[in-house]
């Protein structure tokens, strides 16, 4: 079975993995820049990737330490190339192809969504048809998958992603960064019924989202009542992540049955959160329908499903030219691609 390396730096993870096939994971790191960050209440670009150009060729060679393997021994080596921060991205990109050229290797050049979406059935040889939900800091996206590399786009936000409202609303709050997991864990105590905010395009009667006037309303309700008391805090958070969810779900299911489909997938950063996962495991059990996760350590940004991506497209016969430009945006024809 081939053997692969991948690097992802799309954001502010420094990650590496070695993936032989399509689930025998040899060895994978991540380095969380989320502690340096959290000084300055979100991702500043330059700060990501001046520790991506510390953090990359030690976590590289960690993991082909572990993996028992020399680059010569690779079949490929990918890299993340978007979308994601400029400047982090070509960190990543521009030492996979040293690599490569080094080693006279083949380069693969991942997009970072293809990575997320595929990651709930990581170790696959077949990517079932379904309906996929990639929802994180800087993506929320609703396709349709009809197998590996046949997809086709249903729905997206147009204004903020769901985890950037979780953070810009966390920061309202005074809470900490990353702000997603912070409002997740004061909700569990909290009344999610007891302030009601506004399900943005809950009933817009497509599949598109909007979340920027959910963390206008929040900070409208703030500047009203003043900072929350200890007390409040938690049915504030329980009543934002109730609207956040109540919407997501909302689109996920109505998708899979304007596309008739069984089975589902929820993947990115937001996919951990608790609220979301229960609600939607249950809601998918209450209508018979299949519902895929990633598995635990591939929710958040990783090598090891740019990795499994780059599997599926080594085994379809694709390969990248060594030029291959970084693509900072998303551009939803970028997830197409040809053998």
């Amino acid at each position: 079975m081939p053997t692969l390396l991948a690097i992802e730096t799309s954001c502010d993870e420094t990650a590496a993995a070695v993936l032989q096939g399509f689930g025998d994971v040899l060895a994978h790191e991540i380095f969380s820049q989320a502690e340096i960050h959290s000084e300055f209440g979100g991702v500043v670009p330059e700060v990501a990737s001046r520790n991506h150009l510390v953090s990359a060729p030690t976590i590289i060679n960690l993991v082909l330490e572990k993996a028992g393997v020399q680059i010569g021994d690779l079949d490929a080596v990918a890299a993340t190339t978007g979308p994601g921060l400029a400047a982090a991205l070509l960190v990543g990109a521009a030492t996979a192809k040293g690599l490569c050229i080094g080693a006279g290797k083949p380069f693969l050049a991942i997009n970072h969504i293809e990575g997320h979406l595929l990651s709930p059935f990581f170790g696959y040889e077949k990517i079932p048809s379904h309906t996929a939900m990639v929802v994180s800091g800087g993506h929320t996206l609703l396709l349709d998958v009809e197998g590996f590399g046949s997809y086709r786009l249903l729905g997206r936000t147009l204004d903020d992603a769901a985890g950037e409202a979780f953070d810009k609303v966390a920061k309202l709050l005074g809470l900490g960064y990353p702000g997603g997991i912070e409002i997740d864990r004061l909700s569990r105590s909290g009344n999610p019924a007891r302030f009601d905010f506004p399900r943005g395009m809950i009933d817009s009667g497509d599949l598109d989202f909007s979340f920027s006037g959910l963390k206008t309303a929040v900070r409208i309700f703030l500047e009203k009542h003043g900072a929350p008391t200890a007390a409040d805090l938690p049915d504030i958070c329980a009543s934002f992540q109730a609207a956040v969810t109540d919407v997501l779900l909302s689109k996920l299911f109505k998708a899979a049955r304007q596309n008739n489909r069984r089975r589902l997938s929820l993947s990115g950063g937001v996919s951990a959160n608790s609220s979301l996962r229960s609600r939607a495991i249950h809601r998918a059990a209450d209508e018979g329908l299949e519902i895929h996760f990633p598995p635990p350590g591939l929710l958040t940004d990783n090598a090891l499903m740019i990795a499994f991506a780059a599997a599926h497209h080594l085994a379809a016969g694709h390969l990248d030219p060594i030029e291959t430009e970084i693509t900072p945006n998303f551009n939803p024809d970028a997830l197409l691609r040809s053998a």
